[in-house]
């Protein structure tokens, strides 16, 4: 096979790095030249690339699941709390409402401190309830995606406002059997 010569300038830092590579290979600078232009125009050629790319690739999309798992659990646990809490709450008489903001003020702020301790520690709710939940029921992520099969079991009974004492903890319940 005839070869064409070629006349290529080179910066400096580069060209004392394609030396002293040179020299690690005995002198192919040709070669060199010729694996390094090979690699770049015909990529598919170059054993081993598609490979990693298709690892890398693959734990990219591990990854991406991740994420768009967690983002699922948060979006939909958020959404029920908001249905949950608005069907709970009764309006407040207008006399109490400045107090209530002043209370809901000093809340959010204890809220705000515990959400960046928490990310300051690297360590999240969702993992806590997601390994609790794997622990205790494993077989619930294996049910159908929407809650159908879950309507069949005993949801907890949830205290009312009446059952709860000032402090916001649970009172003895009115029945013995704690499902008034």
């Amino acid at each position: 096979m005839s070869k064409k010569r070629y006349t290529l300038y080179l910066s400096r830092p580069l060209a004392r790095k394609f030396d002293l590579v040179a020299q690690q290979r005995l002198g192919a600078k040709s070669a060199l030249v010729e694996e390094a232009l090979r690699a770049s125009l015909e990529p598919q050629q170059c054993q081993g690339v598609e490979d990693a790319f298709a690892r890398r690739l693959d734990v990219l999309n591990r990854a991406v699941a991740t994420v768009a798992r967690d983002v699922a659990i948060a979006t939909e646990t958020l959404a029920l709390f908001v249905r949950y809490f608005l069907t709970i709450s009764p309006p407040l008489p207008q006399s109490e409402q400045e107090p209530a903001r002043l209370l809901g003020k000093e809340r959010f702020q204890v809220f705000v401190a515990q959400v960046g301790r928490r990310l300051a520690q690297d360590h999240r709710l969702v993992s806590e309830v997601l390994e609790t939940i794997a622990a205790n029921e494993p077989d619930l992520f294996a049910t159908a995606s929407n809650d159908a099969p879950l309507r069949h079991r005993s949801a907890p009974r949830v205290a009312s406002v009446s059952e709860l004492k000032p402090n916001g903890t649970k009172s003895t319940p009115p029945s013995g059997d704690g499902h008034g």
